[in-house]
C-alpha cells in the first residue's frame, strides 16, 4: 500500500522558492528525486510504500541562519519540510511524504577543535571527517554507524540508536552519548533552541519531525588503534557465547563483536574465501594492545582467526574497513548478490531464545547478531537477513518472534514509534508542539502527532 500524499500547492512552492534569495536551492527532477531517498530499499514494503514519495524542492543551507530563513518561509506558505543528511538511513526517514522542501544539511559541516574531550560539529560532518579532526588531538567519535565513510553525525543523531563502538559506551539515547544540540523551531518567527544533557534526547532518534538540528556536542573517547579481527566457529552457538565473554571481559578493549551464521558468510566478499563452507564467522574490532589476551580465550573455545589487518593496513590496501559487514552493512553485503531477501531487528533475552530461533525458523532466518551494552549490561541485538517470500510471512516471523518474548523493532515502518517504540515518546511530542506547532517537519512520521 502506497503512502496516501498530500500534495503541497504549487503556488505555494514558488511563493517559497522567491523568498530563498541567494540560498541555494535545486528543482531539477532528477537531483530532486535523488536526494528524497534513502536505503528504505532495504524493506519490499517501505520499496512499495515510498517509491513515488518525491520533494518539491531541494534547498541547501549554508549556515544556521540560512535554517532559519528556511523556516520562517515554510511557515508562511505552509511548505512540508524534511531534513537530511547523508540520506543513509534505512526506514524512510528523510523521505518527503507529502512533497515540499527537503533540506540538504550537508552544508553545515563545520567540525570545532576538541575542548577537554569534547568536539562541537554541524550536523553536515560527515563522521569519518570528525575522527579524521579529532585523532590528532588523540580522541575518537565514541561509536558510529557501519555508513560511517558517508554518513552525517545529524543524520545518525536524528535517525539512528547506536552502532560500532556500541559494546564498550551503550547507545545514543543514554545519559552521557550527547551533551548539546541547537534546534531551530518552525514558527512565524523561528527560534534557535539549545538543549543540554538529557533533554537533548527531545531531538534524538526522533526522525527531525519536531526540529532543525544545527549543532551537536558530543563527548569523544581516546583514540587508540584498532584491529580489524574476523574468526570462526564450527557451531554458531559456540562463536555466540565467545562473542558474550569477549563482551564482558572488561580488560579487553573492543569496538565491536559481530556473530553471523551461514550461509551470510558465502555473500561476504574478501572475507569469504578464508571461511569454511557452513562455519560461522565472527567479526570484531580488537584494540592492539588487547590482541594476545583475545586470541588466547579465541583458542580456549576453539575458534581460530581468519583475517587480521590493522587501521593502517586497511587504509593502504583499499580493502573494506570490517565494520562494512556488520549492522545494517550485513544485510547490504547480501543484498548486493541475492535481491530476494530482507531483514529483521530484534533483541533477544537471552543464548537459549538465540538457539531455539536458529531451530525454529532455519535458513530462512538467518542469524547474524550484535552484541553491545545498555545500562552497563551486556545485550544482544539481531539483524537477522530473511528470506522474502509475502509481506504476510514476514509479520508472521514477527509474530512468532514477539510471542517468544523478542522484542521487534520493526524496519518495515516508517512510522517512528511502530519501529520498536509503540508508543510516542511523551517528551518528543510535547517538544514537538512547541517546535512545530504545524506540524510541518517531515510530516507523517510521527503518529502520536497525527492523532491529535
Amino acid at each position: 500500500m502506497q503512502v496516501e500524499k498530500i500534495p503541497t500547492r504549487p503556488t505555494a512552492i514558488e511563493a517559497f522558492a522567491e523568498g530563498l534569495g541567494d540560498i541555494p536551492y535545486d528543482r531539477t527532477p532528477n537531483v530532486v528525486q535523488a536526494k528524497s531517498r534513502d536505503f528504505f530499499w532495504y524493506s519490499p514494503i517501505l520499496k512499495a510504500q515510498l517509491a513515488d514519495c518525491i520533494g518539491d524542492i531541494i534547498v541547501s543551507p549554508r549556515s544556521e541562519a540560512d535554517v532559519v530563513a528556511v523556516a520562517r518561509l515554510c511557515y508562511a506558505h505552509a511548505v512540508p519540510l524534511t531534513a537530511r543528511g547523508g540520506g543513509t538511513g534505512n526506514y524512510g526517514q528523510a523521505v518527503p511524504l507529502h512533497g515540499g522542501a527537503v533540506l540538504d544539511m550537508t552544508g553545515l559541516c563545520r567540525i570545532q577543535p576538541v575542548v577537554d574531550g569534547t568536539v562541537r560539529v554541524g550536523p553536515g560532518a560527515k563522521l569519518k571527517d570528525i575522527d579524521l579532526q579529532t585523532r590528532p588531538a588523540g580522541w575518537e567519535l565514541r561509536m558510529f554507524p557501519s555508513t560511517y565513510r558517508t554518513a552525517t553525525i545529524g543524520g545518525f543523531i536524528a535517525g539512528g540508536s547506536g552502532g560500532v563502538g556500541s559494546i564498550t559506551h551503550g547507545v545514543l539515547r543514554e545519559r552521557g552519548s550527547i551533551l548539546g544540540a541547537r534546534v531551530v523551531t518552525l514558527e512565524p518567527e523561528p527560534r534557535v533552541i539549545e538543549l543540554h544533557g538529557y533533554e537533548v534526547n527531545q531531538v534524538q532518534h526522533a526522525y527531525g519531525t519536531n526540529g532543525i538540528i544545527t549543532e551537536l556536542t558530543l563527548p569523544l573517547a581516546p583514540a587508540q588503534p584498532w584491529v580489524d579481527v574476523a574468526v570462526t566457529f564450527a557451531d554458531f552457538m559456540n562463536l555466540a557465547r565467545f562473542c558474550a565473554l569477549i563482551g564482558k571481559t572488561d580488560a579487553i578493549a573492543k569496538k565491536l563483536i559481530t556473530a553471523v551464521a551461514w550461509p551470510i558468510p558465502r555473500y561476504f566478499g574478501t572475507l569469504r574465501a578464508p571461511v569454511i563452507d557452513g562455519a560461522a564467522l565472527g567479526i570484531f574490532m580488537i584494540g592492539a594492545s588487547s590482541l594476545i589476551p583475545f586470541e588466547e580465550l579465541l583458542v580456549q573455545a576453539g575458534g581460530r582467526i581468519v583475517y587480521r589487518q590493522s587501521e593502517r593496513e586497511v587504509e593502504t590496501s583499499g580493502a573494506v574497513p570490517i565494520y562494512e559487514y556488520t549492522w545494517n552493512h550485513t544485510t547490504l553485503q547480501v543484498l548486493k548478490r541475492d535481491k530476494d531477501v530482507t531483514y529483521l531487528q530484534s533483541a533477544f533475552p537471552n543464548m537459549s531464545m538465540v538457539e531455539e530461533m536458529i531451530q525454529t525458523f532455519g535458513d530462512e532466518v538467518m542469524m547474524h547478531l550484535e552484541f553491545i551494552r545498555m545500562g552497563g549490561e551486556l545485550v544482544i541485538r539481531a539483524l537477522q537477513v530473511i528470506r522474502f517470500t509475502t509481506a504476510e510471512r514476514l509479520n508472521e516471523i514477527i509474530r512468532i518472534h514477539e510471542a517468544r518474548g523478542c522484542a521487534v523493532f520493526n524496519p518495515h515502518t516508517y512510522i517512528l514509534e511502530d519501529g520498536g517504540r509503540y508508543v510516542t515518546d511523551p517528551a518528543q511530542l510535547a517538544f514537538k508542539r512547541v517546535a512545530d506547532p504545524n506540524g510541518l517537519l517531515n510530516p507523517g512520521k510521527m503518529r502520536g502527532w497525527t492523532a491529535i
